[in-house]
């Protein structure tokens, strides 16, 4: 327990997890906001419950609290993030809170924003009970994608691969095909949603002429960006992408561009970026306020990105099938290392959707 004097109870962790769930209901509507949920309990019952639903909308405390209504006083508060102190798109939290008559506040995570934390010690001072650390490693990563935007000059990146049983990318041919299945595909539908920008390398778009935007899940308030990493910028004026620039973003990363075919995408309604290398991508991606980033491939670019040091977490979507000899590894990129000294990645999360098992890592570090 971090961050004040208040004990934790056995309830505790079980009615930040409800208040966690209803978070998770802001998916894709609250960025640059994180996703909050909250929950007000009296005498062992939920009294009122509310999550951010988006953007410029009321924070989560204050919709719990106007579900609770009078019954909040004297009651508890959980919520999944430190309540704000500050005006912003919106009054502070602690008004509301101190208003409302709430005697204890349950936290999950400190606020690590300097504008707007602080709001704890407020809380404190005027005398409320504050816990805070209850379903903390949950609490962030839910939001890992905020937590990182606070100190880092380069979007939080999710690589996600679709492969075979023996780590393969595609089979032999080439030729384009579905590894995973339709609960899985849904899945990255909704990690579209969720995510600022969605990337692929020029080689994807030149063998599947994929759209990258966000089907079969509700629309995010803001469509993600569509990135082409492409160095020539040869990205072909008749892809799906071009054809539909002026109605959905696209922007290829490139470094030595064709003037003439340079010009032609931009007259479609792309945008360039010319960049020397991915770590420099990457903090004009971020400078443009991308602050998470979906790599969905191919082999190559994960390779470098996987390089670089430029992953905080892999997805991997494994089908079971075996492609065998002749098919493409979607690591065989990368260097030799030997087993002492391979880096080893932490599981963050195991589950299985339909036939496919779905597995996400982070950098131990």
């Amino acid at each position: 327990m971090s961050g004040g004097a208040g004990a934790s109870t056995p309830d505790d962790g079980a009615w930040m997890r409800h208040a966690l769930a209803l978070a998770a209901r802001g998916w894709g509507r609250t960025a640059p906001n994180p996703m909050v949920g909250a929950v007000v309990v009296r005498d062992g019952t939920v009294v009122g419950e509310g999550w951010h639903t988006a953007y410029g909308a009321a924070h989560a405390e204050v919709e719990a609290l106007r579900s609770a209504g009078e019954r909040a006083r004297g009651a508890t508060l959980y919520v999944t993030l430190e309540p704000c102190d500050h005006h912003g798109q919106t009054p502070p939290c602690t008004e509301a809170i101190l208003g409302a008559g709430i005697t204890r506040v349950v936290a999950a995570v400190e606020d690590p924003n300097p504008v707007a934390r602080g709001g704890a010690e407020r809380l404190r001072t005027q005398g409320v009970d504050i816990a805070i650390g209850v379903e903390a490693s949950a609490a962030r990563e839910l939001n890992a994608s905020f937590f990182h935007a606070v100190t880092a000059d380069r979007p939080f990146v999710r690589l996600k691969l679709a492969l075979s049983l023996d780590g393969a990318i595609a089979d032999e041919s080439r030729q384009p095909g579905w590894l995973s299945g339709h609960e899985a595909r849904a899945e990255v539908h909704r990690l579209r949603a969720g995510s600022d920008a969605v990337a692929v390398g020029i080689g994807t778009v030149l063998a599947d002429d994929p759209l990258l935007t966000v089907r079969g899940f509700a629309p995010p308030r803001v469509p993600p960006l569509r990135v082409v990493f492409d160095t020539s910028a040869r990205l072909p004026l008749d892809c799906r992408l071009v054809r539909t620039a002026r109605e959905t973003p696209v922007l290829v990363v490139c470094w030595a561009p064709d003037p003439t075919h340079a010009v032609a995408l931009e007259q479609a309604g792309v945008e360039l970026l010319h960049a020397a290398s991915l770590p420099h991508a990457m903090r004009a991606l971020r400078a443009r306020g991308v602050a998470s980033l979906l790599l969905e491939g191919g082999a190559a670019l994960a390779s470098s990105f996987m390089q670089e040091a430029l992953v905080d977490r892999l997805v991997i979507f494994r089908a079971p099938i075996l492609l065998g000899a002749g098919s493409l590894n979607a690591f065989g990129a990368l260097p030799a290392n030997t087993i002492e000294g391979a880096p080893r990645w932490r599981l963050v999360e195991a589950r299985r959707l339909g036939d496919d098992e779905m597995t996400v890592y982070k950098p131990r570090d």
